[in-house]
């Protein structure tokens, strides 16, 4: 019997994704043909008649009226980033009326993503994340007009990306692109209004705003430790309705930028810059704190060569090395493809696959720490692992894998009598850092007291599991093709979250 490469699945998967495209044509034809199902038709007037009782409410406002709803139609906005901060954002400018709006995300929609990217839905899953937020935000106002981008925002492509808007909203979470998205503006001579939500916490500024306002790397100049490798929302997590209030004050102040509304938009050149801050668990949640003006000597948007530094002025985005930069992460792959970070050479590597066989053999001795934090470990976690959360290991990891909290009857072993300790954390990352920080305290210790814990007699190996939690779920848990129930039968089911 032969084999046809065009499988059952792949054909299944072929439909999937063309009523996929089929449903958001739909979508569109339904939004552009107005809210009774006939083509939109002009009148003299400078608004469309269902125009003005669909935003009657906010142009009875002082200070907006049928002028500043002109402006908000007139007006050009670029959103970069349809996720936690761009869906509210997107939902919120496009509800008021802001005529083209620009949408550029390269991503698609995961379930992991509905708790706070409230745009998308159950239904949307797999499609392009433009894709949704463009079909949801018409069909509520078909009056309006959406440009999708679905590519990375990156060096070769930000200037002609950033030319038809007149004002840029960074609603990323990678400081790279962070950067990235700065340097742009000033350079297209844009107003940049940037978020940021993660945990409990997030907040909101503008930048580029005027002639003394500051650019994000003159309130920035250097990226703060660590953020680079976990600050970001996938990696530490966050409240989905955190994302939705620093959002929708993106939108507020977005439309209070192009109406020309407080401090900041009636005068752009003599009001300082300020930050606003939120903590959901503070009594006080919205806190604003003044930044500092335009920095003459910072390599965006002042010049360098006036000061004591060595780096020139940024000029050719292409020229300019973000990831470095901002520390990002080298870029190596498991077994099966998966890109994961790498904190330099010289660590030990091992696979799920390996870790596996060494959890079976009962003539192993090892340890298995888990360095993920406690919620992430109570959801699902490796059969006979520890968890040592990150922070705690990393301020004495000598101390912490001496500890009595072993499992299998190891109690109060010491490091000499364990031959090997694996570390896991969730993609493989963290554990990294925790393995390098290991190794060199085995180090240390050795050298200020030979036969200590580095003896040769009590070696450690140490070693890092590629692709941390995330592999071994994927290991356990797939049913491989043409698998019988017999060899399927250790299978187990694995969360993903």
């Amino acid at each position: 019997m032969t084999t046809n490469t065009r499988t059952l699945e792949k054909v299944q998967a072929e439909i999937a994704g063309l009523q996929t495209r089929l449903e958001a044509l739909r979508l569109e034809a339904e939004a552009l043909s107005g809210p009774s199902g006939l083509t939109k038709k002009q009148t003299g007037l400078p608004l469309e008649l269902i125009e003005y009782k669909r935003y009657g409410r906010q142009m009875i406002l002082p200070g907006v009226g049928l002028s500043g709803q002109l402006k908000l139609k007139n007006a050009s906005v670029l959103i970069i980033g349809a996720g936690g901060l761009g869906c509210p954002a997107l939902q919120y400018l496009a509800a008021a009326g802001v005529g083209h709006i620009g949408l550029v995300d390269h991503d698609s929609v995961e379930s992991s993503n509905l708790h706070r990217q409230i745009l998308h839905s159950t239904s949307r899953v797999g499609w392009l994340k433009v894709d949704s937020a463009k079909a949801a935000v018409l069909a509520n106002n078909p009056n309006i007009e959406i440009t999708t981008y679905p590519t990375t925002f990156n060096p070769s492509n930000a200037l002609a990306l950033l030319e038809p808007y007149a004002l840029v909203l960074d609603c990323t979470d990678r400081p790279q692109t962070r950067y990235l998205i700065s340097d742009a503006c000033v350079l297209a001579k844009k107003p940049l209004l940037s978020g940021a939500a993660l945990g409990m916490n997030g907040q909101m500024a503008v930048y580029n705003n005027g002639p003394d306002s500051p650019c994000y790397r003159c309130v920035w100049p250097r990226v703060a430790g660590g953020e680079a490798k976990s600050a970001t929302c996938d990696e530490s997590g966050v409240l989905g309705a955190v994302t939705g209030v620093i959002g929708t004050m993106m939108a507020l102040e977005g439309c209070k930028l192009i109406l020309g509304l407080g401090e900041s938009s009636s005068s752009p050149s003599s009001d300082p810059s300020k930050l606003l801050t939120f903590s959901a668990l503070s009594s006080t949640p919205f806190r604003s704190f003044k930044l500092r003006n335009r920095q003459p000597h910072c390599r965006s948007c002042g010049d360098p060569s006036k000061g004591d530094r060595k780096e020139g002025k940024i000029g050719d985005l292409e020229n300019e090395d973000y990831e470095a930069f901002c520390g990002g992460p080298d870029v190596d792959r498991d077994a099966e493809g998966m890109q994961y970070g790498s904190v330099g050479t010289g660590l030990k590597r091992t696979s799920v696959v390996e870790l596996k066989a060494a959890l079976q053999d009962k003539t192993r001795s090892l340890r298995l720490i888990d360095t993920r934090s406690p919620e992430e470990y109570s959801i699902v976690s490796v059969p006979g692992s520890i968890n040592i959360p990150l922070k705690d290991f990393m301020a004495a990891p000598l101390v912490h894998i001496k500890s009595s909290s072993l499992p299998n009857g190891q109690a109060g072993s010491t490091p000499r009598s364990t031959r090997s300790i694996y570390l896991i954390c969730r993609r493989g990352n963290d554990s990294q850092l925790a393995a390098r920080a290991l190794s060199d305290a085995l180090t240390l210790s050795e050298a200020s007291n030979p036969g200590g814990p580095g003896h040769a007699d009590g070696q450690l190996e140490v070693l890092d599991v590629r692709g941390g939690t995330n592999a071994w779920g994927r290991m356990v848990s797939r049913r491989n093709e043409g698998e019988s129930e017999e060899e399927g039968k250790d299978r187990v089911d694995w969360p993903e979250y």
